[in-house]
């Protein structure tokens, strides 16, 4: 495998704790649709489109509806979120993340966000994390939501390096899925029942070093 030059980091779950404000705000409008949404369906959501996310929720709900109203739903979902992380600092900064990302630009590697999210901005900004990053690419400039690949292979084009060199870091399937597609090495941040497709799985990025990254990208699993 080619020397790693770079990282590239989902958002929520992996540097920030914002998955908890998109699980509130969903349950709170299946509660208005009239049905349950639950901890274990909201897995289903992680790293997914704010699209794509509606119609899943809907989905377990039964319903189906016509796009002007799934467009004012999910209006209605980012106003409740937006509320949420409107109010964040940096004491929502995931315990080792920013450590993490301060030590890879200390030994010379690039950062990029990598982020369905169209309030990235919003979050790094709120918890000042954004001068961390060498390129970001979240939600508002990307076509396709994950597991299409596109953020990562944006992210790496615009850092100029190889998808080879790259690692990539995510809580969610469908991430892990994109950044394979994307033809990068990704550690899971979360379960290894959940994100066992993942090159490795560490429960936060307070179990990560440098030099642990280096010798994962050149063990035979990477």
């Amino acid at each position: 495998m080619s020397p790693i030059k770079a990282c590239l980091f989902d958002l929520d779950g992996v540097l920030v704790d914002t998955a908890k404000y998109h699980y509130l705000a969903w349950q709170r409008l299946a509660y208005e649709l009239g049905f349950e949404f639950t901890e274990q369906d909201n897995e289903k959501l992680k790293g997914v489109s704010r699209m794509a996310s509606l119609d899943i929720l809907l989905s377990i709900g039964g319903l189906s509806l016509d796009e002007s109203i799934k467009n004012e739903l999910a209006t209605r979902k980012n106003d409740w979120y937006f509320q949420s992380i409107s109010t964040m600092d940096h004491s929502e900064i995931l315990s080792g993340a920013l450590e993490f990302v301060k030590e890879c630009r200390d030994h010379g590697l690039k950062i990029a966000l990598g982020s369905a999210s169209k309030n990235a901005m919003t979050i790094l900004n709120n918890t000042g994390l954004t001068p961390y990053f060498d390129v970001i690419i979240d939600g508002t400039r990307t076509a396709s939501a994950k597991p299409d690949p596109e953020v990562f292979i944006l992210g790496a084009a615009e850092l100029g390096v190889l998808p080879e060199q790259c690692v990539v870091f995510e809580d969610a399937e469908a991430g892990i899925e994109a950044a394979r597609r994307a033809g990068m090495a990704c550690v899971g941040i979360g379960s290894p029942q959940t994100l066992g497709s993942a090159d490795f799985v560490i429960p936060s990025l307070q179990n990560m070093s440098v030099d642990r990254l280096q010798e994962l990208t050149t063990d035979s699993c990477m």
